[in-house]
């Protein structure tokens, strides 16, 4: 019987599931999308109970018809969204707060100067609602549920990978490098915090230990399954894709498209300080207890652009169409798209927050009469613009190798390939989806020296 490795990726708008076989070849795939709900301006919410079934529908559909024995299964998740549930009957108390979100930023507006001084001193990130710990702070101040588990000592508070593993058997714990996310930590630490813990008021007692990205995780189990799966890696989605690029020894940077786009940089063993105002620190991984650094920016609006253009504006049927229009016309004919859908300015500068995410959606100037042609181009050209400015601020300050490992998902595939062409980094090799996004997050299954020799015979034409 041959032996298959499952990587399951567990991302914002989908979950995705895919076996691999020993030479890490998609053997098969399942999808199954778990829709986001907005029930106030500025929440972005999932049900708990619906991105569990979309877990086990999807892990289900592989294993009823896998050929061969699962050796290896590889957990990814969408990092700072957050949840509280009952240790006891394992019922959701809340929704899943996910990391658009922004009903924490009453939180952070609270905390006096010293305060968020220490906060981005030992967090090493900026004050964002974006982030875990303001989300949890809100959930404990104005959710009674929460509040009276907390008092009973029955209370959990984690992501959602978390929940996912302590409902499915394998035990209720995270990893390095998504507690590095939730700015309850010190990057790197093998504890949260005390220090951050009582600034937003998360017990302790509450959260999940803290514990590698690989090795003998535990057994996923459920019903619907023939069988269990041996978890042995468990990592955030952007951290899992900085793996499965191959971007394994420093100086290595990937970028990712999908709802926005994310450049993460290998740095080694060291943490860095950081490079520029824009990008911070964060735990790529640990492994037998030594742990691997990142540096990390992103454009937070890219392929959610693409949806809102056709979708909310109709400027096309859907986000292949919008690609076409712009591959119709030399240039943007001097318009300039600035889209803020997450309350940010993303198309010329880097996470720049607009009037405290109140901004509108889209910022669209123009210098003469255009055609919708040419708005897709402008878009495409914003895009492309808040990559390469991450980009430049990357290279400067740790990236010594010329290698970016890029890849697009879902709905962004067709435009990232024509934003790469050139117009933002000559150095750049591009790979396909099959060796692409997220879910391949089997590349921490003790297989990185020979994922990268795969990857680059891939490009260098080998077989």
């Amino acid at each position: 019987m041959s032996e298959l490795l499952l990587g399951i990726d567990e991302g914002t708008s989908a979950v995705k599931a895919v076996l691999y076989d020993q030479d890490l070849r998609t053997v098969a795939e399942a999808r199954r999308e778990k829709p986001l709900s907005h029930p106030r301006s500025g929440w972005v919410e999932q049900d708990p109970d619906a991105v569990m079934v979309a877990v086990v529908d999807a892990v289900a559909e592989l294993l009823r018809g896998a050929d061969g024995d699962i050796v290896a299964c590889g957990l990814d998740h969408q990092g700072e969204s957050v949840l509280a549930w009952d240790a006891e009957s394992g019922d959701p108390l809340t929704p899943i707060v996910t990391w658009q979100d922004k009903r924490s930023q009453e939180v952070l507006d609270a905390l006096d100067g010293k305060t968020a001084e220490l906060v981005r001193e030992r967090s090493r990130l900026p004050l964002d609602p974006y982030f875990s710990a303001g989300k949890l702070a809100w959930l404990l101040r104005n959710d009674e549920r929460v509040a009276s588990a907390v008092e009973a000592g029955t209370a959990r508070l984690g992501t959602v990978d978390a929940w996912l593993t302590d409902m499915l058997g394998a035990g209720y714990a995270t990893d390095l490098s998504t507690a590095s996310r939730t700015q309850l930590a010190v990057p790197g630490e093998p504890d949260w915090d005390a220090q951050l813990l009582d600034v937003f008021g998360v017990p302790h007692s509450a959260l999940p230990p803290l514990i590698d990205s690989a090795g003998e995780l535990g057994e996923l189990r459920h019903p619907d399954w023939p069988r269990p799966l041996p978890l042995r890696a468990r990592v955030v989605d952007q951290q899992a894709a900085l793996a499965g690029a191959g971007c394994v020894e420093p100086g290595r940077v990937k970028a990712t498209y999908g709802t926005g786009v994310f450049v993460l940089a290998n740095v080694g063993e060291t943490s860095p300080d950081g490079g520029a105002e824009g990008l911070f620190p964060t735990v790529a991984w640990r492994i037998d207890g030594t742990v691997e650094f990142a540096l990390d920016g992103g454009v937070f609006t890219a392929g959610e652009l693409l949806n809102w253009l056709s979708r909310d504006l109709g400027l096309a049927a859907d986000a292949p169409a919008l690609a076409a229009l712009a591959a119709e016309v030399d240039d943007s004919h001097g318009v300039r798209v600035l889209p803020a859908l997450a309350g940010k300015l993303t198309g010329l500068a880097i996470n720049v927050p607009v009037a405290n995410g109140s901004a509108a959606d889209l910022v669209c100037w123009h210098e003469r009469p255009v055609t919708t042609a040419a708005i897709n181009e402008a878009m495409e050209e914003a895009a492309g613009a808040g990559l390469k400015g991450v980009l430049d601020f990357e290279r400067a300050p740790i990236v010594s190798s010329d290698i970016l490992r890029s890849s697009a998902s879902g709905t962004f595939d067709s435009l990232a390939t024509l934003v790469l062409e050139g117009r933002v980094s000559k150095t750049l090799s591009w790979f396909d989806n099959g060796w692409g996004y997220a879910h391949r997050v089997v590349g921490l299954l003790g297989r990185f020296r020979e994922l990268d020799r795969l990857d680059r015979g891939k490009r260098e034409g080998a077989p």
